[in-house]
């Protein structure tokens, strides 16, 4: 789960055809360093209200599947951190991201909060980024994915979270971060920055286990569904 920026128009450089992702030059790296330090002062004045569902409290099992709305990343370090004060154990997280120029940046950023990237999205480096992220939780990291990214259509889930947890036999948990007062970008997904001092409600919802033998189109509308219903909007 990251702090998200719309996709710039140019996404990867292409090297004897292979998508590399870019890098992030001295400026950006000093942005970088700029964002932390808004994001920590930002969320250490919110007031948060925790909402764990019963399964969420029982399952210790970890790693597991963060999924979340695009538009709901900008307190993710944060939300990630009570959950793992909650399971008791140690954190790890791999986030996907996307392959282009503002994907560095926010993996810039995910990187001073001990978060792991890996870049690629459905139209740039889609199957490389697929196996690492398996290969990242079958190592033992939870994954943080939003399913309606990073282009949508917003509150649209795609099936890249569903074959992730069929494949590597890890839940899915919904997560539904609620903000009081906030500013609502004109991007596709109405990206949105919490402002200071406000309250925000975190829903964990309850897992969901995808087995190979379950309709894949049925699980995804139940996930849609699961997610609208904690997001509340």
């Amino acid at each position: 789960m990251i702090p998200a920026m719309p996709d710039a128009k140019p996404r990867a450089k292409p090297q004897s055809g292979i998508v590399v992702p870019y890098k992030l030059n001295w400026w950006r790296r000093a942005l970088v360093l700029g964002i932390h330090c808004l994001i920590r002062i930002v969320s250490a004045t919110i007031r948060y209200r925790w909402e764990f569902h019963p399964a969420v409290r029982a399952n210790q099992n970890r790693p597991v599947i963060f999924c979340v709305w695009h538009n709901r990343l900008a307190l993710s370090p944060t939300i990630y951190r009570a959950y793992v004060r909650h399971s008791g154990q140690p954190p790890r997280l791999t986030a996907v991201v996307s392959a282009s120029r503002d994907g560095a940046l926010i993996a810039g950023v995910l990187k001073t909060f001990g978060i792991d990237a890996v870049r690629g999205s459905s139209s740039r480096r889609g199957a490389p980024a697929f196996l690492e992220l398996l290969t990242a939780v079958r190592a033992g990291s939870d994954l943080a994915v939003t399913p309606d990214g990073p282009r949508g259509p917003r509150y649209v889930v795609q099936p890249g979270a569903i074959a992730l947890a069929e494949m590597s036999g890890r839940p899915i948990i919904p997560v539904g971060p609620v903000i009081g007062r906030k500013i609502s970008l004109r991007s596709w997904d109405g990206f949105q920055i919490p402002l200071p001092f406000s309250r925000a409600t975190v829903r964990f919802g309850e897992p969901m286990q995808v087995a190979p033998e379950h309709d894949r189109e049925k699980i995804r509308a139940e996930l849609e569904r699961r997610l609208s219903e904690i997001s509340n909007d």
